[in-house]
């Protein structure tokens, strides 16, 4: 039998450390351990009210809906993304063209490297990022060049330190911001300025993840790639609505920008699958044609719980900053808790019941990190903050 066993691209991804995590919670939850989950970025808070009926509605009443959908999105769909990203952010986008319908910006993103890479092709991924970015470049076959992102450059990535010769070789350049995990926000454009011409000088595929955008606190607001000069003679941008419209189980998202960029994801996706439900692409089409009111609601909701968690942390002794953007606090583990990551965010869940994720799971230059997502009801960041002061005060100097 020892034909039989799984490929070495699958065997050279890094453990998944989230189902370790996971299998630590259950165990915790078993044991009737009083569990707050703030580990993965998945909203506790409900899709809108008018999103949810427009399913019910369509599901019910428009049977046809039940078959099998267009695998490029159907057009109503892709002109509710054009009006929207105009609407948004100025960019004006062709929808039979410059859009395609996806099943989540990660299946999107792990498919556009498996649409592109050739075994050996090189990627350039920031570290840490969120994990998609590089198991897609691992699954793809590619390999991968980390970026590392340092807290002294505000974890925005210096393209200048990157080798000549990885650049040259590079096919693919990924960037995030709002960023996932470190909730880094892009301040100054002139970064993407620089970015858009460094892809443009070594003809590389600049992958723009926008999965944050709508997710900014204290007035500041995300650009979309397409706003830069040229970017669209280089880029590709990816949106989801997991977290804007609270639809993280739905499954949808989209991906834009030139026709020539977009049409070898287009021809992947067409061998492999039927794209997202017809049924929720209506309902994600009212999402972007209504009102945006519920969406500033709930980056209130986030930017409160920030504030809570951020001033309660410092009291604790544990320095920590106001992210602009994201549902991710990126906390630096305190010196006196002499801990790796992966063994601080375990003995955490194991001791008080609080889950959170260890830097490492990003990328080696997580490590000394841990994310916190704000992902559970405003009343527990009380409970949360009062059993973080109980294990840092045991396990201080350890």
């Amino acid at each position: 039998m020892d034909k039989i066993k799984p490929s070495d691209k699958l065997g050279a991804l890094p453990p998944y450390l989230f189902a370790r995590i996971n299998a630590i919670k259950e165990e915790a939850l078993a044991k009737k351990l009083d569990v707050i989950d703030l580990g993965m970025g998945n909203p506790d808070l409900p899709t809108p009210p008018h999103i949810v009926e427009r399913l019910i509605d369509t599901v019910k009443n428009h049977t046809r809906t039940h078959r099998y959908p267009q695998a490029k999105g159907m057009p109503r769909f892709r002109r509710a993304v054009a009006a929207w990203m105009k609407n948004r952010f100025g960019v004006a986008l062709d929808p039979d063209s410059q859009i395609i319908t996806l099943i989540g910006s990660k299946e999107g993103i792990a498919h556009l490297c498996m649409a592109y890479l050739n075994p050996g092709d090189t990627v350039l991924v920031c570290n840490p990022s969120y994990p998609v970015h590089f198991n897609g470049v691992i699954l793809a076959g590619g390999v991968v060049h980390s970026v590392p992102l340092l807290e002294q450059n505000k974890f925005i990535p210096d393209l200048a330190s990157i080798p000549e010769e990885a650049a040259r070789k590079a096919k693919i350049l990924f960037l995030n911001y709002p960023n996932n995990p470190t909730a880094a926000v892009v301040e100054d454009r002139k970064f993407l300025e620089d970015a858009v011409n460094f892809c443009k000088k070594h003809e590389i595929l600049l992958v723009y993840d926008n999965a944050y955008s709508e997710l900014t606190f204290d007035g500041y607001v995300a650009p979309s790639i397409f706003e830069i000069p040229g970017a669209m003679d280089i880029a590709l941008e990816f949106h989801s609505f997991s977290k804007t419209f609270n639809m993280a189980g739905w499954r949808i998202g989209w991906a834009c920008g030139a026709q020539k960029l977009l049409a070898p994801l287009e021809k992947f996706k067409s061998f492999l699958d039927y794209g997202s439900p017809t049924f929720v692409q209506l309902a994600a089409s009212a999402a972007l044609e209504g009102s945006q009111d519920c969406v500033k609601e709930q980056s209130l909701v986030y930017q409160r719980r920030r504030d809570m968690m951020v001033e309660g942390l410092n009291k604790l002794g544990w320095k920590a900053d106001k992210p602009k953007g994201s549902m991710y606090l990126w906390l630096k583990i305190p010196e006196k808790v002499k801990m790796d990551s992966m063994t601080f965010a375990e003995r955490l869940l194991k001791e008080t019941g609080v889950c959170i994720t260890p830097g490492i799971g990003f990328g080696s230059y997580g490590e000394g990190y841990v994310r916190m997502s704000l992902v559970t009801h405003d009343n527990r960041f009380h409970d949360v903050l009062l059993r973080l002061k109980k294990f840092l005060n045991e396990n201080s100097g350890k």
